[in-house]
């Protein structure tokens, strides 16, 4: 017999009864019933109830047990009698009547409880990581994420994929967020980064002849945690396509997308193929978001010329200083309290805005404090526009343009979740395209890359000499899936004089790309073929198919918001031999010194 076990604790039937068999496993739970006592014993597979009586020497040495114990014991499977089945767990119509006992390995008192949903708060559960990874929930968003991550791999490699591994140490590059570096030993005061993307390695494979080129890529970005983005790392679908319009980059990973979330969605429907195409400007227009929730029914409206010299003087007046007016309907707010909408106006003025002013139409009227100063036939123009009906409601967000549109998205989010007007159970899925290629740094007046300074632009090199260069969009794109952001990606800019004009336009001479995107620009010198990807993120894929508002719920190891990790004590401090080894010398911020000090 197998030192450790002839069976899984979640295999036993009871066709094995009669059987002499092994198990080993962690100790989950016991009941002492005083004459006979019972033992959940469980691993990776599941929980088997083992049992012995008070006649058996191994019952005081049992009964001290403590919880997640790791032990291996023997004995007879027995058949359980119909009124002691236990229907919950697979295992159930049998118990192990244990003959021998053999402790593995002690537990110390633990810091959470793992055969329990009570939650430690996340400090101690980060902390303890491998405790809570015991837990049945965890177990089962990690084996989730590793199906995920096999189906995604299968589907690409039966488009005519190959997966390929690009470096991690290698050259910091501005792709919109901070690189971690790496100090070179022995290149002194010289240092590698972090991916924040594979971009440029593959573009490199496309130039280097590959058609087209996959991998689960970590990627590493410097930058602030929250609930759907890991500080840190994080894991994407990278690929990319060669001689491909952006509609073939479509064609080829939303039946992907489209598959995985039939597979693992459970009973929640999927956007059917092909997914909605939806222009930056349209979206911020009618969603206020780039990244917008299609369950959520509700529509913006643009309703400026309905205020644009009308009554209510405060509106009118930011009108003529270049502000614009967003509606935002509320169905059926119409039956709601007072106590609703001053709700709305705190948490507006919490969001650093004056206030939220509203119309209600109820009863024929136009109702509420801007109703009174505004025109009725103004009112009626303002219905008509949001697509209004009687006992709706409509809130106003008025601004200069992206400023007005940002925060109507708010409002619409708020809405679509205090009215609980979101559709249930499904995936709704959209891309959206015709970004802008640059846009204007209020602060300081100057013409920069909105996105992806690599994307094509459309038109090409006319488009960039000829046309206004806030008018240029690119051909770049993002997956949505019920408000998340699954990925960003693009065309991209194949032709190095293209590129070189693009940049200049946003403020680098030739001499400077030459330098600072010396591997790709020199590539692109010999025959680069058309090319484009993208790279949806595994992490919010899992945390979206697992119904998880958290990311870090979904991956084994997350650092916390504050890019600690806390099981394993990182970011730590390095002795001062390992410094002189990097030639690296601190220079801390004063208190931080003070504290070392």
């Amino acid at each position: 017999m197998h030192p450790y076990r002839t069976h899984t604790c979640g295999e036993l039937r009871s066709a094995h009864a009669g059987q002499t068999v092994r198990l080993s496993g962690w100790v989950h739970r016991k009941r002492d019933h005083g004459q006979l006592l019972f033992v959940d014993l469980r691993d990776h597979f599941g929980i088997t109830q083992c049992v012995l009586d008070i006649s058996s020497p191994l019952f005081a040495e049992i009964e001290r047990a403590r919880n997640e114990l790791v032990v291996t014991v023997t004995g007879e499977v027995v058949a359980r009698s119909a009124e002691t089945v236990n229907p919950n767990l697979p295992t159930g119509e049998v118990e192990l009547r244990v003959q021998a006992f053999e402790l593995d390995s002690r537990a110390e008192q633990l810091p959470l409880q793992v055969n329990s949903e009570e939650d430690a708060g996340e400090e101690t559960r980060l902390r303890y990581r491998f405790l809570d990874l015991r837990r049945e929930k965890m177990q089962k968003k990690l084996l989730l994420r590793s199906q995920v991550i096999s189906s995604i791999r299968r589907r690409m490699i039966e488009q005519g994929f190959h997966e390929f591994q690009t470096p991690i140490l290698t050259a910091d590059s501005p792709e919109g967020a901070r690189a971690y570096l790496v100090p070179s030993r022995v290149h002194p005061g010289k240092f590698y980064a972090l991916p924040q993307a594979p971009q440029m390695f593959k573009q490199l494979l496309m130039i280097a002849g590959f058609d087209k080129y996959f991998q689960i890529a970590p990627c590493f970005r410097d930058e602030d945690g929250r609930a759907d983005r890991s500080p840190g790392e994080f894991y994407q679908l990278d690929f990319e396509m060669s001689f491909v319009t952006q509609e073939d980059v479509f064609a080829a990973i939303e039946p992907v997308l489209h598959g995985v979330f039939e597979e693992f969605g459970g009973d929640r429907k999927v956007t059917a193929l092909p997914f909605p195409r939806i222009a930056f400007d349209e979206a911020m227009l009618k969603y206020g978001s780039d990244k917008p929730d299609l369950r959520n029914p509700i529509v913006i409206a643009d309703v400026s010329e309905a205020f644009r010299g009308g009554g209510f003087g405060i509106f009118a007046k930011l009108i003529e200083q270049g502000a614009t007016v967003r509606a935002i309907p509320a169905p059926g707010a119409a039956a709601q309290p007072r106590s609703f909408f001053d709700k709305l106006n705190a948490w507006a003025q919490g969001e650093g805005k004056p206030g939220l002013g509203y119309i209600v139409f109820d009863g024929g009227e136009a109702k509420g404090p801007i109703a009174r100063n505004l025109e009725p036939e103004r009112c009626e123009q303002i219905k008509q526009a949001a697509g209004l009906s009687d006992g709706d409601a409509v809130f106003f967000a008025c601004d200069k343009p992206m400023a007005a549109a940002t925060f109507a998205g708010a409002v619409r989010t708020r809405l679509g979740q205090d009215l609980d007007l979101l559709t249930k159970d499904v995936f709704e899925f959209c891309w959206i395209v015709d970004y802008p290629l640059f846009e204007l740094d209020e602060e300081t007046g100057t013409v920069e890359f909105s996105h992806n300074p690599f994307s094509m632009p459309q038109g090409g090199l006319e488009a960039l000499e000829t046309q206004d260069p806030l008018t240029i969009k690119a051909y770049q794109y993002d997956i949505v899936c019920n408000g998340v952001e699954l990925s960003s990606g693009a065309i991209r800019n194949h032709r190095p004089d293209i590129m070189a004009k693009a940049f200049e336009i946003a403020g680098y001479d030739v001499a400077e790309v030459e330098k600072r995107f010396a591997g790709l620009f020199q590539a692109l010198q010999y025959g680069a073929p058309p090319h484009g990807g993208s790279a949806p993120g595994i992490d919010r894929i899992v945390m979206l198919l697992a119904d998880e508002p958290n990311i870090r719920e979904v991956i084994a190891f997350p650092m916390n918001q504050r890019a600690e990790d806390l099981l394993m004590q990182a970011p730590a401090e390095a002795t001062p031999e390992r410094l002189r080894e990097l030639h690296l010398r601190l220079a801390l911020p004063p208190r931080k010194a003070e504290e070392t000090a």
